[in-house]
């Protein structure tokens, strides 16, 4: 029997911008090489790092806790780590930093040694050179997490090669912060409306898996970024959904909870 993979910790991100005609969100599209949905559009995110846990990652964070975010997610420890792994992987993918300084105000986009510092610093948090905590304590910056909100709880069903226990977040984009993928995990990046998101896929022409498409279709009912971070902080019971990969009749279906034979399987 082969072996069951054990889904590793993950979070990622709905970044959320208004436009011109209706709020956007940005996706990122996967290096075609990679062994993980290579090809895809999918939201800024990774795996939970060691260096996400640490007390240096809880010291450099302003807004919450990890008991307060710990009590969101409804684990008994360990909830910031997800909230700073999810911060640390658009800035490292996306390019976007939700940081202030130690007044609380955001990272000035005006001031370009600044902002040209932290591009240079993005290469080398992302070839491993230095840690993203340890560019936080260079450049006195606290990862703001005032405005980010729990939205979802996704599991990679048993089959792929790669499992993650992933929740995903949103949040507001700092307004005057440039968008860019990396050119290593992610190879473009687009900012777009989610219903044309979701128009693009069903024409084929946007690739994305489901848990991708499902929270789009939850967030494209409101008219505003602002009605989606309301919505995601005024959620209770947030479910863990774990699809389930059948074959019927030679094809292969994925369910999730709800579906028809979903429990049989």
């Amino acid at each position: 029997m082969a072996e069951i993979l054990i889904p590793r910790p993950a979070a990622t991100v709905l970044t959320l911008r208004e436009g011109k005609n209706g709020y956007e969100i940005l996706m990122l599209r996967r290096n075609l090489n990679s062994d993980f949905v290579g090809g895809a559009y999918v939201f800024p995110g990774g795996g939970v790092d060691p260096a996400d846990a640490s007390d240096v990652a809880q010291q450099l964070s302003v807004g919450m806790t990890d008991a307060s975010c710990s009590a969101r997610l409804k684990i008994d420890e360990g909830g910031l780590a997800y909230y700073v792994a999810c911060l640390r992987e658009l800035f490292e993918e996306g390019g976007i930093l939700i940081a202030c300084d130690d007044q609380g105000h955001e990272v000035d986009v005006a001031d370009r040694p600044l902002v040209d510092r932290l591009n240079r610093e993005r290469t080398f948090v992302n070839d491993g050179s230095l840690r993203f905590v340890e560019l936080l304590q260079r450049e006195g910056l606290y990862l703001d997490l005032r405005n980010i909100a729990y939205l979802a709880h996704w599991v990679t069903p048993v089959g792929p090669p790669r499992r993650y226990d992933t929740r995903f977040f949103v949040t507001f984009s700092p307004v005057g912060q440039v968008a860019g993928h990396d050119d290593i995990e992610t190879v473009a990046s687009r900012w777009i409306r989610p219903v044309d998101a979701l128009a693009m896929h069903a024409r084929g022409e946007l690739e994305m898996i489901l848990p991708t498409i499902r929270n789009i279709e939850i967030v494209a009912r409101f008219d505003t970024a602002q009605e989606v971070l309301d919505y995601a902080n005024g959620l209770v019971d947030i479910p863990r959904i774990e699809p389930r990969i059948v074959d019927r009749d030679g094809s292969v279906v994925i369910l999730v909870p709800g579906d028809e034979g979903y429990d049989e399987t």
